[in-house]
């Protein structure tokens, strides 16, 4: 498989197996009302309750003092690196050279990849200037056949008429451990009002109301037997369309007609459908690449938020908002399973997490760990009622992890 080479590469590629491991060591100046205290890996402190921590310090030896703990175990990494823009940001050096932006982020993907658990996966918050070469090295740390798909997330809805063109979207690159056991995994989303509307019961189902889809698929990827022409219980035949299959072999379609999961119409001549009902446990969305403002918010939805918690005056300048993060953990995860962020900035990933139901590990090496990460961890145990609080019917840490003795 080609491989990405930079000016000091081969560093970057040994440096994981070169950083010694760090003892762990509680810091008590994160005090309660945080949950209760945990070993802290490398950096100056980290507070938790059982599994959920957050670590001031360099992430790199944080992810491998974490190793001997959690190596495998991790469900969903989520990660929003400093995209090399070459700006000057408040709380990131946002201006590294791109060979060194590669050999900082190189050995950082390859320890987030001995935490991952065999169905677990990594997602990556990017932009144009370093998208192309991140998924070269993705491939390469985590394996081409691993990658899973590139999300476009419109991250402003404002047009930007100084620059040649107004660029309103950045990227999520997605990667699993195991492709299979992450499609198997992975939940889908929840349906929507307008995909609702589409399920009826015109035939007084007692199963509920339902939905009707395609009996017949693309010929390319059929067998034989899936080649008939198909007898309708009033004797009607219906003939394939051209390059079309049916999506059952005959007797399958014949077994589904008895269950009445085909439909053909109210009188019984109509284009054999298959019914889906809304009661099925497997109903729900297929998560899409396209990820809208309106959908998941935007960099200024994220902002307003901060500053609805008065965490500090001065706002990150490119926060994620939390609804985004819901739908990556939801997709990723399930309640209890660890979610894991090495760049936590200003904490959502954490804060979501959180109201979620999910552990978390969180790792910041910037002061900010203190004044907004400590704080914002807070807020969201005391019942804070931004973000996604009122959708998840978030009511505080006795309504996920009680404090202890609460």
């Amino acid at each position: 498989m080609p491989t990405l080479h930079w000016l000091n590469d081969e560093e970057a590629r040994k440096q994981s197996r070169q950083i010694p491991y760090r003892l762990l060591e509680a810091d008590a100046t994160l005090s309660a009302p945080l949950p209760a205290e945990s070993p802290s890996p490398s950096g100056r402190g980290a507070r938790g309750e059982g599994e959920n921590m957050l670590i001031q310090g360099d992430n790199l030896e944080a992810l491998k003092a974490l190793l001997p703990y959690y190596a495998g175990q991790v469900k969903c990494i989520y990660i929003d690196p400093p995209y090399n823009t070459q700006s000057a940001f408040e709380h990131y050096d946002d201006n590294l050279e791109h060979a060194t932006w590669l050999t900082t982020i190189y050995p950082r993907l390859e320890m987030l990849r001995e935490l991952l658990s065999d169905d677990g996966s990594i997602w990556i918050s990017i932009d144009d200037n370093e998208v192309h070469y991140l998924k070269v090295i993705m491939d390469e740390v985590f394996g081409r056949k691993n990658f899973i798909t590139t999300i476009i997330w419109q991250q402003r809805t404002s047009r930007e008429n100084r620059k040649v063109f107004s660029n309103n979207h950045e990227y999520i690159l997605l990667s699993a451990k195991n492709p299979v056991a992450f499609g198997e995994a992975r939940n889908s989303l929840d349906l929507d009002e307008e995909v609702l509307s589409r399920y009826k019961n015109p035939d007084n189902d007692p199963r509920g109301s339902w939905q009707s889809v395609s009996a017949n698929a693309q010929a390319g990827h059929g067998t034989p037997d899936q080649f008939y022409v198909l007898v309708a219980p009033n004797g009607k035949t219906h003939e394939l369309p051209p390059g079309r299959c049916w999506t059952y072999t005959e007797r399958k379609m014949q077994e589904e007609i008895a269950k009445n999961n085909i439909w053909f119409g109210k009188d019984g001549n109509g284009v054999p459908r298959v019914k889906k009902f809304l009661s099925e446990p497997s109903n729900g969305l297929t998560p899409e690449t396209l990820w809208l403002a309106d959908e998941v918010g935007t960099n200024d939805h994220a902002k307003k938020g901060l500053i609805r918690l008065s965490l500090d005056e001065e706002v990150f300048d490119t926060p994620k908002p939390e609804i985004l993060l819901k739908r990556v953990i939801h997709i990723a995860s399930e309640k209890g399973d660890i979610v894991l962020d090495s760049f936590l900035g200003s904490g959502t990933t954490a804060a979501v997490a959180h109201k979620m139901g999910r552990r978390y590990i969180g790792i910041e090496m910037g002061e900010h760990a203190v004044t907004h990460c400590v704080p914002r961890l807070r807020k969201v145990i005391e019942g804070e009622q931004g973000g996604i609080s009122k959708e998840v019917n978030w009511q505080g840490a006795q309504a996920g992890f009680p404090l202890p003795g609460a």
